[in-house]
């Protein structure tokens, strides 16, 4: 009997891809949403419109990364999108600050923009009281058209 060490070669190969593919896959699954903002504290806001935030998204000041997206549920007496930040630590969110959903581009992904304003900062569980939710695209889009089909008959008549 003969042993082909060709193909003991592939298995073992295979064998090692299969295993650092798993080890990668449970790295991954540990680290997802978490950004150190563990030790850190909650804030909420509430927006009319949460479209491309997901939970996991990150929250920004001066485009750092300064948290991320907790939970996203929606308020039953306001019919709002209520959004729990985790925050860190390090970080204080002044009182008159502004959180609006912003994105990358056209493409990417979203993520909560927080604009500073005020002078004290919040306390852990406070409300953000100034957002801004995201703006839906192809309404932006026919309204322009709109506008400047409007402008050409003006334009027309005179």
């Amino acid at each position: 009997m003969t042993i082909n060490f060709e193909r003991w070669g592939e298995t073992i190969l295979g064998a090692i891809v299969a295993v650092v593919a798993i080890g990668f896959f449970a790295f991954a699954a540990a680290q997802a949403g978490q950004t150190g903002a563990r030790s850190g504290y909650d804030l909420t806001a509430r927006f009319q419109r949460v479209d491309g935030i997901d939970v996991g998204s990150d929250v920004r000041i001066s485009g750092v990364k300064v948290g991320v997206v907790r939970a996203i549920e929606l308020d039953p007496e306001t019919y709002l999108a209520r959004v729990t930040l985790a925050m860190n630590r390090e970080v204080q969110v002044l009182d008159d600050s502004t959180a609006r959903v912003a994105s990358d581009g056209l493409l990417g992904g979203g993520y909560i923009a927080i604009e500073p304003a005020g002078m004290d900062a919040l306390a852990a569980g406070g409300e953000i009281p100034n957002t801004q939710g995201s703006v839906d695209l192809l309404t932006l889009f026919a309204s322009f058209a709109q506008g400047s089909q409007s402008n050409s008959q003006n334009e027309e008549v005179q």
